[in-house]
């Protein structure tokens, strides 16, 4: 195959022709023949409901089995999102999409894609923190695989259960930090769900080729250890060499079942283990921990465009962080290391623009010896801080960016201390769900009298201040997760590279235009996703085929070309 041709969707073989095929040549969805359309109408990846043409009705054994109307799938969709709007709490349209998905795959994909701003904050922050805290009792059909310490010395054969054979991403929590809600043990299998539904609706990632797996090494939640309807295992967490050898035989799995170009996609792991696994696997599998690689992508991109709306570089600015957990030590180095890239200054100089407020207060270098392994690096010379509004007085930061998953802490008398040092001071308040963010968008805008430039990690709606309509950024990690993951599949990286978070950064950064910029967005709107990911995929890959670590050779000419060739369509294919 040469480099220019893009006949081959997604880069693995593909069961049912869907993906190989162009879209108007008809498909067979049968891998064995049957007598009766009824079990084709339950198969929610082939099932079309109403939209079944007289033709495909006639061929596959239909007739009878449904009403006689035939719809489009467009008619098919405006139903249903009137449907959805009729329900006043987002919980019950999670769940109503939720049925849509194990109904009718290609219809719930034709929804995300074609309504993304409107339902990505229900299949995602904020609605599905809810869902993980009550997934206990909305559990219908299990969705994923669960692999429990009962799985011990048996998680290849686990994997082997499950029916698709060419998986290509892989997200996988053990439910100990989900958003900034806590140990939700078992329940966590809501998030990477969700995830995976972005990496199809967002990357076009074929849903086939994706797994939510969540390991359960037990809860150290009081609440689900004593509630009737927890679906997990009733334990203390394991936790040292116990948990360690759990995850061990799970990665080598992995590797020995789906190969070593399968990306693993770490998701609200406790801080310990995420930093652990991240740099105990990245140099023998394709791992990406989307809290502190994809977070860190995510506000890099966001800096980098209002760098244009500030000025000056990414070295002449001060960086405050509130929180210095996975996010925060995550995102502070990446600045430092896209600043050496712009400066060619060494990292060690960098970091001493960047500093970090913990629960202690700022990390000051008399603090050394009882910090973290990953929080020291951040620990200059400076007099002991205790509250953020003293650092924000003392450090004089230019940019203020709150990762603590503890809501309320940008007090106005921080906003007001950000806004009478700057003329435009960058304020991110990043923690998720919307309960937890560090201030609203009305309070950054209000207390800095309209001069604030304001992102948040959860959505907020447009706000108007002193006759001026004011559109909040939402630092997702959406923008950066689903067009990374499509970028490493479709050259066949085989290990990540920083260099490659940089490269999806500066993609995204490109993306904010002129007009967005009038509104005071610095990241661009999610209606035009998809387009956003392909151009991502094919920055990660140019980097990777650069680096040496892409396998699919040659190099194809045009690589956005390419990345949209390779992204699933939800539309309705032709049965014959």
């Amino acid at each position: 195959m040469d480099g220019g041709d893009y006949s081959v969707a997604g880069g693995v073989e593909d069961v049912y022709g869907e993906d190989a095929a162009s879209m108007d040549q008809p498909v067979t969805p049968w891998t064995v023949s049957v007598a009766s359309g009824y079990s084709l109408m339950r198969d929610p990846r082939h099932n079309k409901g109403l939209a079944f043409t007289e033709k495909e009705r006639d061929a596959h054994y239909l007739r009878g089995l449904l009403p006689p109307v035939v719809l489009t799938q467009e008619l098919q969709e405006k139903k249903l999102m009137h449907n959805l709007r009729q329900y006043q709490v987002p919980l019950q349209r999670y769940m109503a999409l939720m049925d849509l998905q194990e109904r009718n795959e290609r219809l719930f994909y034709k929804l995300l894609v074609d309504n993304v701003e409107e339902l990505l904050p229900v299949v995602y922050t904020p609605t599905v923190g809810e869902a993980c805290q009550k997934y206990g009792s909305i559990f219908r059909r299990p969705q994923g695989l669960y692999i429990s310490l009962k799985e011990k010395g048996k998680i290849l054969e686990v994997l082997k259960n499950w029916p698709e054979r060419s998986v290509q991403v892989i997200v996988v929590t053990d439910g100990e930090r989900i958003l900034g809600l806590g140990d939700l043990g078992c329940q966590g299998m809501g998030i990477p769900v969700g995830k995976l539904s972005l990496y199809t609706a967002l990357g076009g990632v074929r849903p086939s080729a994706c797994l939510p797996i969540t390991i359960d090494v037990g809860t150290n939640n009081e609440k689900l250890l004593n509630d009737e309807f927890y679906i997990g295992l009733r334990q203390r967490r394991a936790t040292g060499q116990e948990y360690a050898e759990l995850l061990h035989e799970f990665m080598s799995a992995v590797k020995q079942n789906y190969g070593e170009k399968v990306l693993i996609q770490f998701e609200d792991f406790a801080n310990h283990n995420a930093f652990e696994l991240l740099a105990r696997y990245s140099s023998s599998h394709l791992v990406f921990n989307d809290d502190i690689q994809g977070t860190a992508s995510v506000v890099l991109a966001g800096l980098l465009a209002a760098l244009r709306l500030l000025g000056g570089t990414l070295a002449d600015h001060r960086f405050l962080f509130l929180g210095a957990g996975e996010a925060g030590t995550g995102i502070a180095e990446l600045i430092a290391l896209e600043m050496s890239k712009q400066t060619g200054n060494p990292i060690e100089e960098n970091r001493k623009k960047i500093w970090l407020v913990d629960s202690r207060g700022l990390i000051v270098d008399s603090r050394k010896e009882s910090l973290q392994h990953f929080k020291k690096p951040w620990a200059h010379e400076h007099e002991p801080v205790m509250e953020l509004v003293d650092a924000v007085k003392a450090i004089k930061p230019t940019v203020l960016i709150g990762t603590s998953g503890v809501g309320k802490q940008f007090t106005k008398e921080v906003v007001e201390a950000m806004a009478a040092l700057n003329e435009k001071p960058l304020i991110m308040a990043l923690s998720n769900p919307t309960s937890q963010a560090e201030c609203t968008a009305e309070e950054a805008y209000t207390w800095s009298e309209g001069r604030a430039i304001f992102a948040s990690g959860s959505p907020f709606d447009p706000f108007e201040y002193d006759g001026k309509v004011f559109v909040p950024g939402q630092a997702n990690n959406a923008y950066i997760f689903p067009g990374f993951g499509l970028g490493v599949i479709i050259c066949g990286a085989i290990r990540v590279h920083d260099d490659m978070l940089l490269a999806a950064s500066e993609a995204l950064a490109l993306q904010v235009t002129e007009e967005h910029y009038e509104k005071g967005l610095i990241y661009p709107p999610f209606s035009d996703i998809r387009k956003i990911s392909a151009n991502i995929a094919a920055k990660v890959a140019a980097k990777a085929y650069e680096l040496g670590l892409a396998s699919h050779l040659p190099q194809p000419k045009d690589l956005v070309k390419y990345a949209e060739s390779c992204m699933y369509s939800p539309k309705y294919r032709t049965y014959r």
